[in-house]
C-alpha cells in the first residue's frame, strides 16, 4: 500500500470577516509519488486549499497531515522549506541572479558554498537550462519560459518530497506551455515528487494529474483518476465541467492505461504494442493503421495488459 504524503482531515478555512467558508470539510489523501492537480472555476478554492499545505493560510477547522505528522505542530519555516512552491511567473527576486534564485533556500539553510553551486548546476541541468549561459543573468533578461523554469528548479534545490504549483503555466504563451507541461511531467516521472497543481484549465489538469481534485464552493466535487471522472462525473457540476463537444480532445488527455483487461502470452507476441505514456488518441492512429482489435501496453519492457478497441469506443461515445 502507498504511503500517504498529505492527508485531510475535515479541513475548513473560513478568512476573517467572512460569512461562509472558502474551503470546507476537506477529506482527502494524496499519495506519495502521485501527481495531483486540482481544477475548479475562479473562487472554488483551489489556491486556498493548496496554500494550507504550507501554511501560507492556517487551517480553521480539522487537522493536515504530512506523512503522518500534524502541520501544525511542526515549526512553520522548518516546514515550509521542505515543500517546493512555484506560482506564475516563477515568483523570481528580481535584484538576484538565475544561480542565487536558485540558491535561495540552501543558503538559509546554511550549505556551503560548494555544495550550493553544484546542486545549482545539477538544477538547471535538470530543468534544461545551459548553466554557463544563464546563471548570472537577471529575470528581467528571461522569457517566461525561462522564468519558469528557474522557479521549477529553485522549488527542487533541497529535493522537496512535495511540490505545489499555483497555476504555474498560467500567464504564458500556448507554445511554450505545451513545452514546460511535458517537462513537469518529465520531471515528476525521473525525481518521484508528489505534486498538488492548482489549474482552471480542464485540458491541462486532465493531460498531467494521475489523480484529479475537482473542486466548486469550497466542497470537493470529486477525487478520482482522469478516466474515472470523465466517464463517471460523480454529480451534475463536474459533467457539466468536463463536458467537450470534441471527442478527439477527450482522447488527447486520456492516458491508455486505464482498465486494461489481462493479456496471454499469445496475445502479447502476436499483438500490437504501444507505450503506457501514450495517450488514447496515438491508440486510435494504431487501431486504424494497423486494423487490429486490441493493443498491447508495454512499460519499461514489461506488458501491462490490453486495451480493447471497445474501450476506445466507449470513451467516444461518452457524453
Amino acid at each position: 500500500m502507498a504511503e500517504t504524503a498529505i492527508e485531510f482531515k475535515g479541513v475548513s478555512k473560513r478568512f476573517k470577516g467572512n460569512e461562509y467558508d472558502s474551503v470546507s470539510n476537506v477529506n482527502l489523501k494524496i499519495e506519495k509519488g502521485t501527481f495531483v492537480t486540482i481544477l475548479g472555476t475562479s473562487g472554488s478554492g483551489k489556491t486556498t486549499l493548496l496554500k494550507m499545505v504550507n501554511r501560507i493560510h492556517e487551517l480553521t477547522e480539522g487537522e493536515l497531515l504530512y506523512f503522518g505528522q500534524d502541520i501544525m505542530k511542526l515549526e512553520a519555516n522548518e516546514y515550509r522549506r521542505k515543500i517546493g512552491y512555484v506560482i506564475q511567473q516563477g515568483g523570481l527576486f528580481p535584484h538576484k541572479t538565475v544561480e542565487d534564485n536558485i540558491a535561495v533556500v540552501p543558503k538559509l539553510l546554511k550549505w556551503d558554498k560548494q555544495k550550493i553551486a553544484q546542486r545549482t548546476k545539477e538544477l538547471m541541468q535538470l530543468v534544461q537550462l545551459d548553466y554557463e549561459k544563464y546563471r548570472k543573468r537577471y529575470p528581467r533578461s528571461l522569457s517566461g519560459g525561462e522564468q519558469q523554469r528557474v522557479g521549477i528548479a529553485r522549488a527542487l534545490a533541497t529535493n522537496p518530497s512535495i511540490m505545489l504549483m499555483d497555476e504555474p503555466f498560467g500567464a504564458i504563451d500556448a507554445i511554450t506551455r505545451g513545452v514546460l507541461q511535458k517537462e513537469i511531467k518529465r520531471l515528476q516521472k525521473q525525481l518521484g515528487n508528489t505534486i498538488l497543481f492548482v489549474t482552471h484549465d480542464v485540458y491541462e489538469a486532465f493531460l498531467l494529474g494521475q489523480k484529479i481534485i475537482v473542486m466548486d464552493h469550497g466542497e470537493v466535487q470529486q477525487y478520482d483518476t482522469p478516466y474515472n471522472i470523465m466517464m463517471h462525473p460523480a454529480n451534475e457540476f463536474v459533467r457539466k465541467l468536463i463536458s467537450t463537444g470534441d471527442v478527439y480532445d477527450k482522447l488527447k488527455v486520456l492516458s491508455v492505461n486505464n482498465e486494461l483487461e489481462p493479456i496471454t502470452e499469445e496475445e502479447i507476441k502476436n499483438g500490437v504494442t504501444i507505450d503506457a505514456e501514450k495517450h488514447l488518441n496515438d491508440a486510435l492512429a494504431l487501431f486504424i493503421k494497423e486494423e487490429c482489435k486490441y493493443l498491447v501496453v508495454m512499460s519499461e519492457g514489461q506488458a501491462l495488459g490490453k486495451l480493447q478497441i471497445e474501450k476506445l469506443q466507449t470513451v467516444m461515445e461518452s457524453e
